[in-house]
């Protein structure tokens, strides 16, 4: 590869912008070139292939296949690509979307030309720091990114649940299922261990263990040595951290109903329960209850319920929206259950909402 002619992909359904883009980069100056240009994230994915891209410029409401789908894809397929989300939408899901697939960035409408470029500098730097490092390595085979995005997921619901058991249970079963796949060789390897790392850096970060996430390093060459010697090495540093975790919220002198309520605020689009606030904040589900209802004058799943459709509604209104994308964004995996939720708290569907039915407004989270 020439370092000089690092290849741009731009994605956006719109041709004004996707020449707004090209006209803002500084692409000689940086080394790089537009390779090619995509209206969705279907069309993307195929240039992806043909182009070889480094870096991709993507928009996130488009017909077909959107943003998010197309982040998905990149996250599981091409973790090595550089990805630079550019919305008209100041919309945290959105935002929370790009970071959990690891973007570059995350750049608003109008886009700012020095924005553009710092972020595109940055991305340069990143490409060529580790062009021998874990971008570069052998990927696992596709078939395994399934079931490691499953495994990233059950470790992050476990982390945060600080159910110690669960995670030796599930690092348990990683070692397993790797003992009986033909991932053997060391940048393979290597390369399942950083994204664990990088994603502990993420949970720290969210749990308040850090302000910055610890930057990932490469595995030594001693814990590539095997798929036990990979495991042990990767999976040391959750125990210790959860640790660190539980002991923190463990010897509080007594249950701060401001950071329950607040923990709930920024998880509430995630799978959380009653249960699992009462562990994290060692007391019992009835007594957390109890005190939040006296407290707030609403349950804790009632809470969670108006905050998710709070969100939901904004979107529904928004015709550019899938509804399964709402589905996904406000924490229900399953459509048909958000429709249920939905309906119950508005009174009518979401399609009757977009659609302009009377409609009755539910009741706001305090």
């Amino acid at each position: 590869m020439n370092k000089d002619h690092y290849r741009v992909l731009l994605v956006d359904d719109e041709p004004w912008n996707r020449d707004i883009l090209r006209n803002l980069g500084t692409w000689d100056e940086l080394g790089m070139v537009v390779a090619g240009e995509a209206e969705d994230g279907g069309e993307a994915i195929r240039l992806v292939e043909q182009h070889q891209p480094h870096i991709i410029i993507t928009d996130m409401r488009m017909p077909g296949k959107d943003g998010v789908e197309l982040l998905q894809t990149l996250s599981a397929q091409y973790p090595h690509i550089k990805v630079i989300v550019v919305s008209g939408y100041d919309d945290f899901n959105y935002a929370k979307h790009a970071i959990r697939h690891r973007a570059a960035d995350y750049l608003l409408k109008p886009v700012n030309p020095d924005e553009l470029n710092n972020v595109l500098a940055k991305c340069k730097r990143e490409l060529e720091k580790t062009e021998s490092g874990p971008e570069s390595w052998e990927p696992y085979p596709s078939a395994f990114s399934g079931e490691f995005s499953l495994f990233q997921q059950q470790a992050r619901l476990r982390f945060n649940d600080l159910n110690v058991q669960g995670l030796h249970e599930l690092f348990g079963q990683l070692e397993h299922r790797l003992d009986t796949s033909d991932i053997r060789r060391p940048q393979q390897l290597g390369r399942i261990a950083y994204e664990l790392q990088t994603l502990l850096g993420e949970l720290c970060v969210s749990n308040g263990l850090c302000e910055q996430p610890v930057a990932a390093v490469l595995p030594p060459p001693t814990a590539l040595a095997s798929i036990t010697s990979a495991v042990d090495w990767i999976s040391a540093p959750y125990y210790t951290s959860l640790e660190q975790l539980i002991a923190q919220r463990k010897f509080k002198n007594k249950l701060n109903l401001d950071e329950v309520k607040q923990y709930i605020e920024q998880h509430c689009m995630e799978m959380i329960t009653l249960e699992q606030l009462a562990q994290i904040f060692f007391v019992s589900k009835e007594y957390l209850s109890k005190v939040f209802k006296k407290e707030y004058g609403v349950n804790v799943t009632d809470y969670i319920v108006q905050l998710r459709m709070a969100r939901a509604k904004e979107w529904v209104l928004d015709d550019q929206i899938p509804f399964k994308h709402i589905a996904e964004m406000t924490g229900y995996e399953d459509v048909s259950y958000f429709y249920r939720v939905f309906k119950k708290h508005f009174g009518v569907s979401p399609g009757e909402m977009r659609k302009g039915q009377p409609r009755i407004s539910g009741n706001s989270p305090k």
